[in-house]
């Protein structure tokens, strides 16, 4: 594989559970812009199970969009750029397709080295199916049948501090190997160990016996100190590999790739990571994907990721696996019109038969927001509860996934996000409405230059910043007070009662610096300091401030309800004018 620094036209390929799109990359000025993007079906599944025909598909659509040739004879696509102009300079390729990879998690103690390994599982397209601990109180023979009837496809083993506990690491191990050596050599489980490293090249040799092992660096190095990053690349490409024996089509594509092929989700946290070293270390970046497979979330605070993979949080195939964790009322409970439940879950259940169906309707678009809402509800909740030092102040958000894209209006997305991940504080909102945020943390490791430039080229859409605080007064209650002063010198004064939503008079790509005054202990910004007033630039949306409270509450009559959610939605649609 060759170094994509020097590459002067790029392609992305991003194999979805859905669709394939490849995403063209090329220098235009003197920088690096988004070209196109050409899409087609996946087909890693039936009837073909080779992505390399919608692979095939996604390029022949990019080359009738451009009118730049990319394949050439065998419609094999060309590398390097010929001197005609045809062809790219490099590739690369991102994966989010196939069914979730069951996992067993083993490790000592639950509230340590197991719960480590659970956040690691969740990191990626895993399902935990069984977990075992040394407090765990099932008989040996118990734990092996559950783990036996688990059908797990890849075993994470941890435990033991560095130089710390090797016998109890060692019982979990003898378990372990009673496992292999109950199964046929097809079904045994592939092996990471992220334990104390004293005991990895031991481990290897033994269990390696039996099945492949792949060790990478402690995920718990102390007892309060844990470190998933080097695991997790380990993981990828475990993941990759198995991907590969199940997916016809994808190991040609890595001999031909400038970087080892990776899982989608994996390459946005690394580009949210990237990104969290260039914005404020005190606020943090986060990323969002609600795709047709899986939700994820990345947090990316000062160089530090923590990424979330939720499989069964989804709008798409399978999209039971919200149901099952919400009831209907609390879908119902977002939408603007008078819809029974039965309305509504025939409507959900259409989707799961046919994920990439568009909502044709507005009653439709509505439903599909509406479960968007309570995805993105639920994932935030969860990445809080996972990682409990975190808190929804940060700065920027971006947001990728169709629904957004495909909303009827930048301010639909724009309400959406706020409904469903309730941020807090100061936060500008940014969509990628062609899918970018994996190919450029794809190409991120080896080419920081491509995504800086890129994010610069407004091949991102900037929606606007959002003010959120937070406070306990009653509705109609003034709890801020704002003057905004513009770069002529104009000034505005506004004061904000709580439950209310209020635009801000400024025009997309207006700067002015705000200053607040929050009154009745309002806080403005738990993770920024405010009281010197700070800059912002209107979006397409212009600019907000989201008095609403947190969390949102909306009134129990229907009636009412539903004119909360039409007051809310018209009050951002109409953009205050300057």
């Amino acid at each position: 594989m060759t170094s994509v620094v020097d590459a002067d036209s790029l392609l992305a390929i991003d194999i979805g559970s859905v669709n394939t799109r490849a995403i063209l990359f090329d220098i235009v000025d003197g920088q690096y812009h988004f070209l196109a993007a050409g899409s087609a079906p996946s087909t890693w599944g039936a009837p073909f199970f080779d992505v390399g025909e919608g692979v095939h598909l996604a390029i022949t659509r990019l080359q009738e969009i451009t009118s730049r040739p990319l394949l050439g004879a065998e419609n094999r696509l060309q590398i390097p750029t010929q001197p005609d102009g045809s062809g790219v300079d490099r590739l690369v390729v991102t994966l989010s397709a196939g069914k979730e990879v069951q996992m067993l998690v083993m490790g000592l103690l639950s509230e340590v080295s197991l719960e480590s390994a659970q956040r690691l599982a969740a990191s990626t397209y895993g399902k935990v199916v069984e977990a075992v601990g040394l407090n765990d109180t099932r008989r040996q023979d118990t734990q092996l049948d559950a783990i036996l009837q688990s059908g797990a496809e890849m075993v994470i083993l941890a435990g033991g501090t560095e130089r710390g506990a090797t016998r109890s690491v060692i019982k979990m191990v003898e378990l372990l190997l009673l496992v292999l050596r109950a199964l046929p050599s097809e079904k045994r489980p592939r092996v990471l160990y992220c334990g104390n490293a004293a005991l990895a090249k031991k481990i290897q040799e033994v269990v390696g016996k039996y099945t492949e092992v792949q060790t990478a660096p402690n995920i718990r190095p102390g007892i309060d100190v844990e470190d998933l990053a080097p695991a997790a690349e380990t993981l990828n490409r475990m993941i990759i590999s198995l991907r590969g024996q199940q997916m016809s089509g994808l190991d040609s594509l890595e001999q031909i790739s400038a970087a080892p092929v990776t899982l989608s989700a994996h390459a946005m946290g690394r580009l949210i990571r990237f990104l969290s070293e260039l914005y404020d270390a005190s606020k943090g970046v986060l990323g969002v994907d609600l795709g047709a497979s899986s939700t994820t979330l990345a947090a990316g605070v000062g160089g530090k990721l923590h990424l979330n993979v939720f499989h069964p949080l989804r709008l798409g195939a399978g999209i039971e696996g919200l149901l099952k964790q919400i009831r209907p009322s609390e879908l119902t409970r977002w939408l603007p019109m008078d819809i029974s439940d039965e309305e509504m879950m025939d409507t959900l259940w259409q989707k799961t038969l046919y994920p990439a169906m568009l909502p044709l309707t507005g009653t439709t678009l509505a439903i599909e927001l509406a479960a968007a809402r309570e995805i993105l509800r639920l994932a935030a909740t969860k990445m809080i509860e996972r990682y409990p030092a975190l808190n929804l102040s940060f700065e920027p958000i971006f947001a990728g996934g169709a629904v957004f894209a495909q909303a009827a209006s930048p301010a639909q997305a724009l309400l959406t996000l706020l409904d469903g991940l309730q941020p807090v504080g100061v936060t500008t909102f940014f969509i990628d409405p062609y899918g970018l945020m994996s190919a450029l943390g794809a190409v991120a490791p080896a080419n920081s230059i491509l995504p800086v430039q890129i994010l610069e080229s407004g091949a991102f859409q900037n929606l606007g910043a959002v003010i959120s605080p937070v406070s306990n007064a009653r509705p109609g209650v003034p709890v801020l007070r704002a003057r905004l002063v513009f770069e002529d010198g104009n000034e505005t004064r506004l004061e904000v009662k709580q439950g209310s939503i209020v635009p801000l008079p400024v025009r997309h790509g207006q700067a002015a610096r705000i200053y607040l005054e929050g009154l009745r202990g309002t806080e403005i910004d738990p993770r920024r300091r405010t009281s010197g007033g700070f800059r912002i630039i209107g979006g397409v949306c212009g600019a907000w401030i989201d008095a609403r409270g947190r969390p949102l509450a909306l009134p129990g009559d229907p009636g009412k309800r539903r004119e909360t959610l039409l007051r809310w939605s018209q009050a951002v649609e109409t953009r205050r004018p300057a």
